[in-house]
């Protein structure tokens, strides 16, 4: 819900920004500008999506990342007891 509302605020920021800094700097009547940034609004997502593609959306705990991944990863690659050493620890 969070990440929704967000999303949802950048859109408007980036459509004010449109309207703004565009209209102003074309010096166009507010109708002309309340068009460019209506239509160029989702052209930039657009743009903006296909060029980073997933990496523009926020995942809070990606897979590669889950909590006790990292034991399991060190668990993998660590080197097993030998035999004579877990003899040792058994004689003593």
């Amino acid at each position: 819900m969070l990440i929704r509302m967000k999303q949802g605020l950048l859109v408007v920021c980036l459509f004010l920004f449109l309207f703004v800094v565009i209209g102003g700097g074309l010096h166009l009547n507010p109708g002309g500008a309340f068009l460019v940034a209506a239509t160029g609004t989702p052209l930039v997502i657009h743009v903006f999506s296909r060029r980073w593609g997933n990496a523009v959306h926020y995942d809070p705990t990606p897979s590669s990342r889950s909590p006790g991944s990292e034991r399991s990863v060190a668990g993998a690659h660590a080197n097993p007891p030998r035999v004579s050493e877990i003899e040792t620890l058994v004689r003593e």
